[in-house]
């Protein structure tokens, strides 16, 4: 009981875990991929659409392993899972320094992306969703936030080392560094549930004082078999679709500088701007989600979007507003993290929460295999970005009526009765 009342609960230190993982993870190798790709593209002669295709091979194997995933997370010790993941995700980002043909990352994209289900998606709305029971939004938002701090510092990091060691020290480096400080982090910090620490979740500890009206409430929901057949799944799936689609722009961000004449240094620059727009996001959608609700947020991330995309249409060309710019649309990419897992909970609640989100969640794995390399191959044959600003615009545009209707269907699931 007195683990319950301490003031300080461990569900803050499994947070600083997962806040320090995926900051690595997703925010320093995921995110750094793009300024990888007009250097390699130049020294191996290889087309920007051939290289982006090994995103589309990652994002195949996230399709078909999710389910997967879902099941071994509940089945088999979360740390040695998520250490065997961090290896795989980094160790495999390592090995493109090694590569001389495009195949070598078709091939090591596949590992890399095993990893990343785990380190980068799955692990933290999960245990997120285990540990808190009240301040979910924060919480994820502080995750989030912690993604774009590190890859604020990451990025012009990698950036510079690229101009300065090379892109194939640099792909070596980053991946060596990431195994480094994740797997002890991971062995330190990471409980599945609060079980295995004798406590309650945080906000959960109303359970011992038989307060039963707050224990129904974190259970509420739908089943995942009754979520799956409801028309709010599907808006929810193109809502992640959608997004991740919007989101995929950022690995292009620094052949898109590099197109409009801005050299390697401030690509990695105006990813950092990038990274920090996603930290502020992160934690504004996290508390504005809290206090407004996921659908107020998500529109109003939507809005915030499209202003983003018409800075950069117009004014691409003035260094300072493309950083705003960037920035802005960095602020908006928070939404996949923290949007997401808030929207999946408000429309279905915690019930089967983690089926449910693994399963919607497959709109984040299409959306990989189809705009990744299309927004390449675009830049190709067009010679410029500017088709694809217009695109993502739409599907900004798109995406607040999935919104809307997501929740016309939890109302519809509530009429009748399968919501309780």
């Amino acid at each position: 009981m007195s683990k319950n009342k301490s003031s300080f609960h461990f569900a803050w230190i499994v947070l600083i875990g997962l806040s320090i993982m995926a900051g690595f993870a997703r925010g320093g190798i995921n995110t750094a991929g793009g300024l990888f790709l007009t250097p390699v593209s130049q020294d191996l002669k290889i087309g920007m659409g051939s290289l982006t295709l090994y995103f589309s091979i990652s994002a195949l194997v996230i399709l078909i392993f999710l389910p997967l995933a879902g099941k071994m997370m509940a089945k088999y010790e979360i740390k040695f899972l998520l250490i065997i993941a961090t290896i795989l995700q980094a160790g495999s980002f390592a090995m493109f320094g090694f590569m001389n043909s495009v195949w070598g990352w078709y091939i090591f994209s596949i590992p890399m992306a095993i990893g990343s289900i785990f380190v980068a998606q799955m692990a933290g709305p999960v245990l997120i969703n285990n540990w808190f029971k009240k301040s979910n939004g924060l919480a994820i938002g502080i995750m989030m936030a912690a993604v774009g701090l590190f890859g604020a510092v990451l990025q012009p990091l990698a950036g510079n080392l690229i101009a300065s060691e090379g892109w194939r020290s640099t792909y070596k480096i980053l991946g060596v560094v990431v195994i480094a400080v994740v797997v002890p982090v991971i062995l330190l910090t990471i409980r599945k549930t609060p079980r295995d620490k004798g406590l309650q979740p945080y906000g959960g500890e109303v359970e011992s004082t038989g307060d039963q009206d707050a224990v129904s409430f974190d259970e509420r929901g739908v089943t995942a078999a009754v979520a799956r057949k409801s028309s709010a799944f599907y808006a929810l799936v193109l809502f992640f679709f959608l997004i991740t689609s919007v989101g995929s722009f950022a690995p292009h961000v620094g052949p898109f500088a590099m197109g409009l004449g801005y050299d390697v240094q401030f690509a990695g620059n105006v990813m950092g701007s990038f990274m920090l727009g996603l930290l502020i996001g992160s934690l504004m959608f996290g508390f504005m989600s809290d206090k407004i609700g996921a659908k107020n947020t998500a529109i109003f991330a939507m809005v915030t979007g499209l202003v983003a995309v018409a800075l950069l249409i117009m004014f691409a060309a003035n260094p300072l507003v493309f950083r705003i710019g960037i920035g802005i649309y960095g602020f908006v990419t928070a939404s996949i993290g923290v949007l997401g897992p808030l929207l999946t909970s408000a429309v279905f609640g915690n019930r089967e929460y983690s089926q449910i989100y693994a399963t919607a969640a497959i709109g984040l794995a299409v959306a990989g295999i189809v705009a990744l390399p299309a927004y390449g191959f675009v830049y190709d044959l067009a010679g410029s970005y500017t088709p694809v600003l217009y695109t993502i615009a739409v599907m900004l545009i798109l995406n607040i009526g999935a919104v809307i209707f997501a929740f016309r269907g939890k109302k519809k699931l509530e009429q009748e009765g399968l919501w309780n």
